[in-house]
């Protein structure tokens, strides 16, 4: 594994930002972390990034250790931050020769990469302007371009399409398919479910500084809410079948020419289905798996937490009478 951590802990006086979050990412996997604000994505990333040193617990970036080495595990990331810190008195060719020089980059790279990703990202035409001048978005694709400037293998990326209008958004989230398509490792804390969805090949919910569930979106959607709902539509009226049909099928809902059902196997459960349809003389329009999106998985999980932190407030208040 390319990145690990094993009951990380940051702790700011009696606040406990990250709890014993144990992780482990694949070489070329894109992770995407998932939270409300303050449920500890960035500051797990500072970790993970060697900005912050944990309270406890440990980490590794291509098995270098984020205490012991840190330099070298800075040398092997890319770091675009939510509220990245810009030097705006500087022109993007200064600025990139700095972060450059700071990895040990030639002058000649250097001014090859600047030029290549200021004119991706629409910055080129801007390049002798101060950073101060530049947007709110034209400022987060400066700081995406820094991050990407040595070519790490590993980028830690924290709400990169925030500031952005939807065709910037959309030529960052190509520019990240890019990278994952070149074996790139991802983490990728977002807001954006549909992106998260699109982009990762894992996701991971945090709340209270832990991570709740991490999966693929289809088998968290699986484990967390239980099996696939599949619809039937029909050529005409149900009538009497659906008596017939409860008989083999766990049917949640129904019309006049329609009905839904679970299906724990649909691969088995389908064929089924259609040839008893066929035999009882109904004509199928459409069978189709009712789509269930990543935001009812998130608000459920978010709700078991909070129903779990109120819990342990009765408890406490009880406690206290």
């Amino acid at each position: 594994m390319i990145i690990e951590a094993e009951q990380l802990t940051k702790q700011f006086d009696e606040f406990v930002a990250v709890r014993d979050l144990s992780l482990q990412v694949a070489e070329g996997e894109v992770l995407a972390l998932l939270g409300h604000n303050g449920a500890g994505k960035t500051t797990t990333i500072r970790c993970l990034s060697a900005i912050l040193e944990p309270t406890r617990g440990w980490a590794r970036i291509a098995g270098y250790d984020t205490v012991q080495e840190p330099r070298t595990v800075r040398r092997l990331v890319g770091l675009l931050t939510e509220f990245p810190g810009l030097y705006d008195r500087m022109a993007p060719h200064e600025y990139l020769k700095f972060f450059g020089s700071m990895h040990s980059m030639s002058s000649s790279l250097i001014e090859e990469r600047t030029e290549r990703l200021l004119k991706h990202f629409d910055l080129w035409r801007v390049r002798d302007q101060r950073i101060g001048q530049y947007s709110k978005g034209m400022r987060q694709k400066m700081a995406l371009v820094r991050a990407l400037l040595h070519e790490p293998p590993i980028l830690f990326l924290d709400e990169p399409t925030s500031a952005l209008d939807p065709q910037s958004a959309k030529q960052v989230r190509d520019y990240i398919t890019g990278l994952r398509s070149e074996g790139r490792t991802i983490i990728l804390c977002t807001h954006n479910l549909v992106e998260a969805e699109t982009l990762a090949d894992r996701i991971a919910i945090i709340a209270r500084g832990e991570i709740q569930a991490i999966g693929t979106s289809d088998s968290l959607k699986r484990d967390l809410l239980g099996p696939p709902i599949m619809e039937v539509r029909l050529t005409e009226p149900l009538n009497g079948a659906l008596t017939t049909l409860e008989q083999g099928l766990k049917i949640i809902a129904h019309g006049n020419d329609w009905f839904r059902f679970e299906a724990p196997d649909p691969t088995t459960t389908n064929p089924l289905l259609l040839r008893q349809l066929d035999g009882m003389g109904h004509s199928v329009l459409t069978l189709s798996e009712v789509p269930r999106s990543l935001e009812t998985l998130y608000l459920r999980i978010a709700d078991q937490v909070g129903q779990g932190e109120s819990s342990q407030e009765g408890t406490h208040d009880a406690a206290g009478h």
